[in-house]
């Protein structure tokens, strides 16, 4: 499974791309406005720092027309800019026409199956459903990557599912049992992949061993 982050700050992104883990970033509006700085500035920096990884740019336009115009836009930024479009009409819309030019998009917004099944048709390279806001509303969001996953199978529809809102580890896991393409997670839940107490536990005791060990020479 691919793992990509989903921030737009580039210490993040540094500090997760110099681990060599690194498979591409998402961003969004709220993640860029957080960072103060020009939205087209940001997105340009973080496709220069993670080189030709996959990096998605979301569009705020709401029609098909101005969601083409702006998406050649994004695209124009970088070749591993990956244009970030809203599951509905008008985007199922501007990703077959964005599609049919060679540009990669990534559907967003994505709450049940059946909108997964257009965005594959209509050529999109990522589908992105949000499980933790599904489960947020007692939903199991996990639920929805399990009916995607054999959707694309039955049909081998090419289009990556990217399980996105992951609000911990164990969304990652379970991804990773049904067999999600990517996940998308914050810089807290990236770092607490590793974590586990029996690891720091076991560490502190070899340090502690290894201060007792005699001295070369003494």
């Amino acid at each position: 499974m691919e793992f990509f982050l989903d921030t737009a700050n580039l210490g993040e992104i540094k500090d997760a791309h110099d681990l060599g883990l690194l498979d591409g970033v998402t961003t969004n509006p709220s993640l860029v406005a957080k960072e103060a700085k020009p939205f087209l500035d940001t997105i340009r920096a973080i496709c220069a720092l993670v080189g030709d990884k996959p990096v998605s740019a979301e569009c705020v336009e709401r029609t098909y027309d101005g969601l083409v115009a702006e998406g050649r836009k994004l695209a124009g930024i970088a070749p591993n800019v990956v244009v970030k479009i809203p599951l509905d009409l008008a985007g199922l819309k501007a990703t077959r026409t964005l599609a049919d030019e060679g540009i990669a998009v990534n559907h967003t917004l994505c709450f049940s199956a059946t909108q997964a099944l257009l965005s594959a048709k209509s050529g999109a390279a990522f589908v992105s459903p949000f499980v933790g806001r599904l489960d947020d509303i007692s939903a199991t969001g996990m639920d929805l990557i399990k009916d995607i996953r054999v959707i694309y199978d039955n049909y081998g529809f090419s289009t990556k599912i990217l399980v996105a809102s992951v609000r911990h580890p164990i969304h990652v896991l379970d991804a990773a049992r049904i067999g999600a393409d990517v996940a998308t997670v914050p810089f807290s839940v990236f770092r607490q992949l590793v974590q586990h107490p029996l690891t720091d536990r076991g560490i502190d005791r070899f340090l502690a061993d290894h201060a007792k060990i005699p001295r070369d020479g003494a």
